[in-house]
């Protein structure tokens, strides 16, 4: 009896073991070399890009993170090559990479066709042997509006794509012309692209990077998947029915190098660290921050940093009028020194520190209340004002010496005179005594 409930545990913890397996790896995950070239990512830069040379370069940045590919087995990433090959209104774009010196494989191939009326059809078709038959991304097209005037607000309705809730957004053959990227292959004046670069020869600025194994690249791009699901979708055949005729007879490379390592599951080591897919996310979160509050917060700090110089909070300003009251009281006892004996201040003991320090203290609360020119703060000033009490303030120093000179020579006369008559008045009230004495003799 045990043992059968100890089976029907260990059963059942398999069971979810493979249900959680398969939720972690849905539609998202091929198991094949593709995996590792996000082909929804490359269709959004397709539409992104302006030219086909910006969208090789862009496509084989690190910094994109979209090219993870390694496919020749050398821990380098590979370099993918563009190359357009054109049948009448037909634009065949394919993606290709150098395995070796002698063998090329395709990874993916853009099928772009206008018709007389200037609508364009695209589809991203990845190779079969690193993506398996008929994986084919396209924009969502509305059926409906084909030959009606198209709706660019047009939205279609929520939608549940490899268990997401996404509101898929849906384009026209209309939109579709206006890309960037399809305006300029079909422009007059342009000159088929295909890329110059081979095996061992490279572009300068392009320098190859270790991969990534896949649970982190697909981390980083899980983020990006509501965005792929609500503007393309995976479709099931090709649009083109010459699509053999054109692209996959003529034109088709296939290594057989990579076919044999998927044979032997040499790409299979890429699957073989899930937990990694927690750091893809952090990168993700790291190069790719909120633009709401925190940038909003960054902003907010940086103004009241510009700000505060200008405008200083009631903080800094009792501190600038304390400060300010202090000079003032400084520059105050200075010219009081120079006024009366013309030498320099005694050091004062500590009682008379604490006195100074009182008064500095009542002279700044007086200032705050005060709302002349003097009372206020340097900061406050404007610049004419500051230049011109620095330009005048010398010259009144210079000039209170020789007035408060001129006031003490002009007041000791003053008081030299004032002596004579002093002793002229007594001098004469004594003559006044004798002359009284004499009269007063001589009547007797």
């Amino acid at each position: 009896m045990k043992t059968l409930i100890a089976t029907s545990v260990m059963t059942a913890l398999l069971i979810s073991g493979v249900a959680v397996m398969a939720q972690g790896q849905n539609e998202e995950y091929l198991g094949l070399p593709g995996d590792n070239l996000n082909l929804y990512a490359v269709m959004n830069l397709f539409q992104e890009s302006k030219t086909l040379e910006e969208f090789e370069r862009n496509l084989n940045d690190e910094n994109s993170r979209i090219n993870n590919l390694d496919l020749n087995g050398d821990s380098m990433i590979d370099y993918v090559n563009v190359f357009d090959n054109v049948h009448g209104n037909v634009h065949n774009i394919v993606l290709q990479v150098a395995v070796n010196k002698r063998e090329k494989q395709d990874v993916a191939v853009f099928t772009v066709e206008r018709d007389k009326e200037g609508n364009v059809m695209i589809q991203l078709t990845g190779d079969e042997a690193l993506y398996g038959e008929n994986y084919i991304i396209e924009p969502v097209v509305d059926e409906s509006v084909v030959s009606e005037t198209p709706n660019p607000g047009y939205t279609g309705n929520a939608a549940s794509v490899n268990g997401r809730n996404v509101v898929v957004v849906r384009t026209s053959v209309y939109e579709i012309a206006t890309w960037p990227l399809i305006t300029y292959i079909y422009s007059p004046g342009y000159v088929v692209w295909r890329s110059s670069w081979y095996w061992g020869y490279y572009p300068s600025y392009w320098r190859p990077w270790r991969p990534f194994y896949w649970h982190y690249y697909y981390g980083y791009h899980y983020n990006y998947y509501d965005h792929y699901y609500s503007y393309y979708r995976r479709w099931n055949h090709h649009r083109h029915d010459y699509w053999h005729d054109y692209y996959y007879r003529p034109n088709h490379s296939h290594s057989h190098y990579v076919a044999v390592n998927i044979k032997d599951g040499h790409y299979k080591s890429t699957y073989s660290h899930p937990e990694e897919r927690k750091n893809g996310e952090a990168l993700y979160s790291s190069t790719h921050r909120d633009s709401g509050t925190r940038r909003n917060e960054s902003i907010n700090v940086a103004d009241q940093n510009r700000r505060s110089p200008a405008t200083p909070t009631s903080v800094s300003n009792r501190g600038d009028n304390a400060g300010s009251s202090t000079r003032r009281s400084e520059s105050s006892v200075t010219t009081r020194s120079r006024n009366g004996s013309n030498t320099p201040p005694r050091a004062n003991s500590s009682s008379q520190i604490r006195k100074t320090e009182t008064k500095s203290s009542t002279q700044s609360r007086s200032y705050g209340s005060r709302t002349s020119s003097q009372a206020r703060p340097a900061e406050s000033r404007t610049p004419s004002q500051v230049r011109s009490s620095v330009s005048k303030s010398p010259a009144q120093v210079r000039t209170a010496e020789p007035r408060t000179r001129q006031t003490s020579k002009a007041s000791a006369p003053a008081k030299r005179e004032s002596k004579p008559k002093a002793t002229v008045k007594r001098e004469s009230s004594s003559k006044s005594k004798e002359t009284n004495k004499k009269k007063e003799t001589k009547r007797r």
